[in-house]
């Protein structure tokens, strides 16, 4: 008789594995040093906030202040007097209501879509979401439709020919793949029209866009909105972690007795709120990083496009440039690290659209050198790689 050992029952990992490494779809993990030469265009810190000492001595102060950690949930020892200055903060700025702090942006989306939403609603999903509200529509129970990016007539037909009462309409507002800005304007008049609510994950256009960096939900006339809320993230522009949702003070109230992943997570930690709160203090303060930002992404696009390559056209602070195969943007990517120019890699199942690309983030802080620097180490290397398609003037 043979003694089974277990040794056998995750062979099937093996299997998966090897497929994705022939298919170019490994990833590692790479712990960075915390100090380096590098160029950094990978990052989401979008205002050069991460490291500036305000944002850093708050957190540090912090610390000392009320611990390494929250101690618990937000509703048992978890919330401080800082979570709630924040929350405050938060929807001061961006004009909302009301606002909730998650300990993590992706958190906050799927606390939003559960609480809102279950069996009893219909959610219309743009086709290019980011996975936390994938994650968030296949958690909710509710019948999902998913939408072409950026179509509001599907969403509006959709909307029109749903089988339930409450409906949802889900969508970034700046897609993170390609950077493309959503028709908010348009989808909050076709869920008004037939009674649903919009929700826009707002993680890419706080501190990039709309007056001062109060984001896209601001800049379209929605943050007062009775029926659209938002979500956010803490740790781009603001360069902190954490996420927040905003919107109607009844749909804060709602989530607090509702939402899982804020009445069982642990509460975000002190230092991180403190961060967060010094950051957007920093943001009144210097309104014109938010431009600055964007000037260096158009910059970069532009001077890429020039040298041959296809790059999208950035509406915020991401770049995305076109790679011809997973393989070939995970060795033009790691071509620019040798070369001290960081840049993220995207392939499968990371873009929706099933194209690799460098995904370029610009930065406030970046120089004219910076920029130039990227741009010839991306283009030399990108002819290696195949991505040139004509000669660079």
């Amino acid at each position: 008789m043979s003694v089974r050992t277990g040794e056998s029952v995750f062979d099937w990992i093996d299997t998966r594995a090897g497929a994705r490494a022939k298919a170019g779809l490994a990833r590692r993990v790479r712990p960075r040093p915390a100090d380096s030469a590098d160029l950094d265009l990978a990052s989401n810190d979008y205002l050069g906030l991460a490291r500036d000492k305000r944002v850093t001595g708050a957190a540090a102060a912090a610390s000392l202040r009320w611990g390494a950690g929250s101690t618990g949930s937000r509703l048992v020892t978890g919330s401080t007097e800082l979570h709630t200055e924040l929350e405050y903060e938060l929807a001061n700025f961006c004009g909302a209501q009301s606002a909730l702090v998650f300990s993590s942006g992706y958190a906050a989306n799927l606390g939003a879509l559960t609480a809102l939403s279950g069996p009893g609603t219909a959610i219309v999903a743009d086709q290019h979401i980011h996975a936390s509200l994938i994650d968030g529509t296949r958690l909710s129970k509710a019948d999902v439709v998913v939408a072409g990016h950026c179509d509001v007539p599907k969403v509006t037909h959709a909307l029109a020919t749903r089988g339930k009462r409450r409906a949802l309409v889900v969508t970034d507002s700046v897609f993170s793949v390609d950077g493309d800005l959503a028709p908010l304007a348009e989808l909050a008049a076709a869920c008004r029209e037939h009674e649903a609510a919009l929700v826009v994950d707002d993680a890419h256009g706080l501190g990039v866009l709309g007056d001062g960096g109060r984001g896209a939900v601001h800049a379209a006339g929605l943050a007062k909105a009775p029926d659209v809320v938002a979500t956010l993230t803490l740790s781009k522009s603001l360069g902190a972690q954490g996420g927040a949702v905003l919107g109607p003070s009844r749909v804060i109230r709602h989530l607090v007795d509702t939402a899982r992943t804020f009445i069982f997570d642990t509460g975000l930690a002190p230092s991180s709120t403190a961060a967060a709160l010094a950051a957007l203090k920093v943001l009144r303060e210097e309104p014109d990083r938010p431009a600055r930002a964007l000037d260096v992404a158009r910059d970069l696009a532009s001077r890429l496009r020039e040298a041959g390559l296809r790059v999208s056209a950035p509406t915020a602070a991401v770049v995305s440039v076109q790679a011809p195969s997973a393989e070939a943007a995970f060795d033009w990517a790691e071509a620019c690290r040798a070369r001290g120019v960081v840049v993220g890699c995207f392939r499968p199942p990371s873009v929706p659209d099933g194209i690799s690309r460098l995904r370029l983030t610009a930065r406030a802080d970046l120089t004219g050198a910076d920029v130039e620097r990227a741009v010839r180490v991306i283009t030399e290397t990108g002819a290696s790689a195949g991505a040139v398609s004509r000669p660079r003037p």
